[in-house]
């Protein structure tokens, strides 16, 4: 069985909008979501800024007893799942939920939650260690609670990649349905690492923007003087659906997943493969898969981290894949507005490059100043470009050389 996945609906919480809607206006008019770290004091920090959610009550979406036994990615994930839902116009009281499954990952899972009870034991002792400590803690539990609340009882697990997370959970999610192992899929990522112990830890690693003065021009993918990503929190969820089952309900269609491509590094924990090996294997992997040529693409969302590594690795498999098109095909990194997601980054990057495709309007790459020797590709630099789409490949990739790709095109 091989059947077309239909993407149906999409929830997200950013640093930019709370909802897709709202999501999708910041980025097409180029706003920044980072600023000063409020979730906790980060004074004695090397660095002190973020892409923190704003605005945003959890008890929106869940019951008060329960949301005090969930980590903040939980919330997150939660969150936008139910606006996915919502947004696909989903009544699962007509539907099969045996066939309906939750794909949800994410890179660091509750470690605001591991933070306060280590704090909690160092304090009082381990048996003063909260009962709900494990069940907050793990990355299963948002995909885990996202299938109890709507009793979904298809599969059901998370996926944890780094940076990649989200991006494979959409790809298993739609390896699921093309198989017959389901007709909905719930899938993406959520994350909620704006902590004193990621931040520090990520700073330590010089992976982080030290740009603290300021912090809307600190993620600048892809220009000569960046200096690091900035770390952010929220969640990107998708519904994948069969073809069948999208046509039977008559759903409001966005496009359809064409194809996956996932590879290893096998090289290092942290740095790219050398002239991006891994990257180019993943894109090809997902072209074949598609069964479409380079030149049929036409927007690449792009990990576009804004760190020196990553974005010359990047531009070089490009270069490689797509080779004297790649200068033509427009390239994009939302993470400039946005920041880094980490897990959650290819929910809400699919989110946005569909969106580009249904609006006809590619997100520019904010922060473009000073164009880099190494970096010479069409990035659309700070202002939004006008522009029909008809298929796009987003690509993510993560530590532990950890890479995927996924290609998208309009549905006929």
């Amino acid at each position: 069985m091989n059947r077309k996945v239909l993407i149906t609906g999409m929830g997200a919480v950013t640093p930019c909008g709370n909802n897709v809607a709202d999501y999708w206006d910041a980025l097409k008019n180029g706003k920044n979501g980072i600023g000063p770290i409020t979730r906790f004091d980060a004074s004695g920090c090397s660095v002190r800024i973020a892409g923190e959610v704003k605005n945003f009550d959890p008890l929106d979406f869940i019951d008060k007893k329960i949301m005090r036994r969930m980590d903040r990615f939980t919330h997150f994930a939660i969150a936008a799942a139910h606006l996915a839902i919502e947004d696909a116009g989903l009544n699962l009281d007509k539907l099969d939920r045996d066939r309906i499954g939750v794909i949800v990952g994410s890179g660091v899972g509750g470690i605001e939650t591991h933070d306060i009870q280590h704090s909690i034991m160092l304090e009082k002792g381990p048996r003063r260690i909260s009962p709900f400590f494990i069940i907050m803690m793990i990355a299963d539990i948002a995909p885990g609670y996202i299938s109890q609340i709507h009793g979904l009882k298809g599969p059901n697990y998370a996926v944890i990649s780094a940076c990649a997370t989200a991006s494979h959970a959409i790809g298993d999610a739609f390896k699921t349905i093309q198989r017959g192992d389901a007709d909905i899929m719930v899938c993406g990522g959520a994350e909620a690492a704006v902590t004193i112990m990621s931040i520090g830890g990520f700073a330590s690693m010089k992976a982080l923007s030290t740009r603290n003065d300021e912090p809307e021009a600190a993620s600048r993918p892809f220009d000569l003087n960046r200096d690091g990503f900035v770390i952010s929190e929220g969640a990107g969820i998708i519904i994948l659906e069969s073809e069948e089952s999208a046509i039977k309900r008559d759903a409001k269609i966005y496009g359809e997943i064409a194809g996956i491509g996932f590879t290893s590094d096998a090289y290092h924990v942290t740095e790219p493969a050398p002239n991006g090996e891994g990257a180019v294997r993943s894109m090809n992997i997902a072209l074949a898969d598609a069964k479409m040529s380079p030149d049929e693409i036409e927007y690449i969302n792009a990990h576009g981290t804004s760190t020196p590594y990553n974005d010359c690795t990047e531009t070089q498999a490009v270069k490689t894949v797509f080779k004297d098109y790649a200068y033509k095909v427009p390239i994009s990194s939302t993470k400039s507005m946005v920041g880094h997601l980490l897990g959650a980054s290819g929910g809400v990057e699919l989110i946005a490059a569909v969106l580009a495709m249904k609006h006809g309007c590619i997100p520019p790459t904010i922060n473009y100043h000073t164009p880099d020797p190494e970096c010479d590709l069409d990035y659309v630099p700070n202002t939004a470009r006008r522009q029909t789409i008809h298929s796009f490949l987003s690509n993510t990739f993560g530590f532990g050389g950890h890479n995927a790709s996924i290609v998208a095109r309009e549905y006929n």
